[in-house]
């Protein structure tokens, strides 16, 4: 059975531009929420004092920044993948052509860099103890072991979001899932790994911190997770097709993805 629409290939400037946006709008909130919650010179850490409930508000202010992207003119038009994991499921999957996959994936770690510059002179000293925001394995934790971990959560994470974009009255919901979803695995995760789920995340506070220790794991754990999940979703599932390519998906916009659900054309 053939796509209604197919990948688009050509030059999209603005799509490319909304996961600039987005991911910018991701790490500069979600990791501003991170150094509000746990600088002892905050509120905060007074206020709450349980680190396991501030690790899950974290996750939910975290999460919540990317899944409001999803549902606003912005997401609605790139899809707001903002994490080149979810991106190469999608790419994996056909659903974005390859052209518009690696733009994507460069759109997301700009966003990313730029929106950690944005947090060092934002937050200034507040940041340095948590080294403006990088991830790295827990004191004692391999780093092969960690790259496991970050391969696992973001396997659930994209596992998640491929189920609900395959039953067309649960599509429209993803946005929440994804935001229930890495919000659980921010709170069980992060002490372990920091909960990156994101090469794009890591990235930008390793760049920024000129500190590229064990970057690799978040480089190969996450995007592996996103290989095992679309793996397990073909086995499972091999006829089922993707309702569309993007976290949220409204037909009043033009999509250069594929998907199953009508979109503006694209011109």
């Amino acid at each position: 059975m053939d796509l209604i629409r197919q990948p688009h290939k050509g030059v999209h400037l603005e799509e490319w531009l909304c996961e600039f946006i987005g991911t910018f709008i991701l790490i500069a909130g979600g990791l501003s929420a991170v150094f509000f919650d746990f600088s002892p010179e905050l509120p905060m850490s007074h206020i709450v004092a349980s680190h396991s409930l501030r690790l899950l508000i974290t996750g939910l202010i975290f999460a919540g920044f990317g899944s409001l992207v999803a549902v606003t003119p912005i997401g609605k038009l790139s899809g707001a993948h903002l994490n080149p994991s979810v991106t190469l499921g999608f790419w994996l999957k056909r659903y974005i052509h390859t052209i518009d996959a690696i733009a994507y994936i460069i759109a997301q770690a700009g966003g990313a860099i730029t929106a950690s510059v944005f947090l060092k002179f934002m937050w200034g000293n507040l940041a340095k103890p948590f080294n403006y925001g990088i991830t790295q394995p827990a004191h004692g934790l391999p780093a092969w072991q960690a790259m496991l971990i970050e391969m696992l959560m973001t396997s659930i994470l994209v596992t998640t979001i491929l189920w609900f974009l395959a039953h067309q009255k649960l599509s429209q919901f993803t946005p929440l899932a994804v935001w229930i979803v890495v919000a659980l695995l921010v709170w069980q995760g992060a002490p372990y790994t920091g909960a990156s789920l994101n090469p794009a995340r890591s990235l930008g506070p390793a760049v920024i911190s000129h500190d590229y220790t064990n970057i690799w794991v978040y480089f190969i754990g996450p995007p592996l997770g996103a290989v095992v999940a679309v793996a397990a979703f073909v086995v499972h599932s091999p006829k089922r097709l993707l309702t569309s390519a993007k976290m949220f998906h409204d037909p009043k916009y033009r999509s250069i993805l594929a998907g199953t659900l009508p979109s503006r054309s694209v011109d």
